[in-house]
């Protein structure tokens, strides 16, 4: 699976584009899934459901199905956090997977960056950003930039840059 990731600060717009990335390139026939990092002690489970109880039991893993969706959740219990290669690797393969934090993986990532936020550059610490998205011009930096609404261009940067390829268009008969 191809990956590419977005960083920036908190405050950013770092889900905001990837919210409006994934139906223009699922629009161009990529399948698209996510990732994202979450940097605090986070539960989409609650006190008092059944599958909370189970994890509170000690399951390793407890998985929630419907005929809408299904979740897994997996507890650590005292292991290391896995890397985001590990993670991906448990996902189902699609054309793209787009990364959400995971500051330190070594995959292309585009910076968000937002002069009102009034925060450094993450660029020149991170040899792994090769664009950079702003909401000002950036000119003197060597690498490809785009205005942080510009989502289709920023769609055709990540489809060149992934060596995506669209899916030929079904023969009508």
């Amino acid at each position: 699976m191809k990956t590419f990731g977005f960083a920036g600060w908190s405050g950013s717009g770092k889900t905001r584009l990837i919210t409006r990335l994934l139906p223009e390139l699922i629009d161009r026939g990529f399948s698209v899934s996510t990732i994202k990092h979450a940097h605090h002690n986070f539960d989409i489970d609650q006190p008092g459901k059944d599958s909370y109880e189970h994890r509170q039991a000690g399951a390793s893993e407890v998985m929630i199905a419907s005929e809408t969706r299904w979740a897994l959740m997996h507890e650590h219990r005292g292991m290391p956090e896995p890397d985001a290669s590990a993670l991906i690797a448990e996902m189902t393969p699609v054309d793209l997977v787009l990364i959400e934090g995971f500051k330190s993986h070594a995959h292309p990532k585009l910076e968000i960056y937002r002069s009102t936020l009034g925060k450094t550059l993450l660029h020149p610490d991170d040899p792994h950003i090769v664009a950079m998205a702003s909401d000002v011009s950036l000119a003197d930096l060597a690498l490809p930039r785009f205005d942080a609404e510009d989502v289709k261009s920023i769609a055709d940067f990540i489809e060149r840059h992934c060596g995506l390829n669209r899916p030929a268009a079904p023969e009508v008969a």
